[in-house]
């Protein structure tokens, strides 16, 4: 995996590199990132350069409050929570509480990215921040199609390294100020801890066998599966 410094990009990186067996995933095919609404013109031009279309995973309040900049890529919308960002910050729910929310209601919405990406077009997933609703849907996709698991991994846990700390402290005081009750506030907001993603994608494989069965449960078909494989692997 690389990370891309484009002007204006927020947490902005290429999952291209991680080991498949004997493979690994081609560069240049699955990009993850936060919103888009901070590319500059320069940025906008690079991202172009790399990228064909788009799978936006917020929801329309997002989409209003922070607008793409990006302009000329195709965007394929797949809004992943069911309720709103805030709820679960009101409603105080854990990383393991949402992404397993995520994992048991929104199903057939995570087969709806990966059919995007399946279509081998060079694709950018993002979400606001880049890490909880971008990173379970790029674990799944890779884990689909036999990605190293540590790699997988250390890629979702790979987001809170490269907040930097002031900056995760100004998120942090913000959602507190405004959630001084929720215990999950600052985590919900900036952390991606790796155990996370460890029992969530081993609590998928208990439940189903593996990510790809979960996939096909959820109404991917067999073919779908295959093209993913070939879109990824390399």
């Amino acid at each position: 995996m690389s990370v891309l410094e484009l002007p204006g990009a927020v947490n902005l990186r290429d999952v291209g590199g991680i080991p498949v067996g004997d493979g690994r995933i081609r560069s240049g095919v699955l990009f993850r990132s936060g919103q888009l609404a901070g590319l500059t013109i320069e940025g906008g031009t690079m991202l172009r350069a790399r990228v064909r279309r788009i799978v936006d995973l917020r929801d329309d309040v997002e989409v209003r409050h922070q607008p793409s900049a990006l302009q000329g890529v195709a965007i394929t919308r797949v809004p992943l929570f069911l309720g709103s960002v805030a709820s679960f910050f009101t409603d105080d729910v854990s990383l393991e509480g949402m992404y397993r929310g995520l994992i048991e209601q929104s199903a057939h919405r995570l087969v709806e990215v990966v059919r995007v990406i399946a279509a081998g077009e060079p694709t950018l997933v993002h979400c606001t921040a880049g890490k909880d609703r971008t990173g379970v849907s790029i674990a799944l996709a890779l884990s689909a199609v036999g990605a190293d698991r540590d790699a997988v991994v250390a890629d979702y846990a790979l987001t809170e390294t490269l907040m930097p700390p002031e900056r995760r402290s100004q998120i942090e005081a913000r959602v507190l100020a405004q959630h001084p009750e929720a215990r999950n506030a600052a985590a919900l907001a900036t952390r991606s801890p790796a155990p996370i993603m460890q029992a969530l994608l081993d609590e998928i494989d208990r439940n189903h066998g593996s990510a790809a069965q979960y996939l096909l449960d959820a109404g991917l078909s067999a073919a779908e599966l295959r093209e993913l494989t070939a879109a990824l692997v390399d």
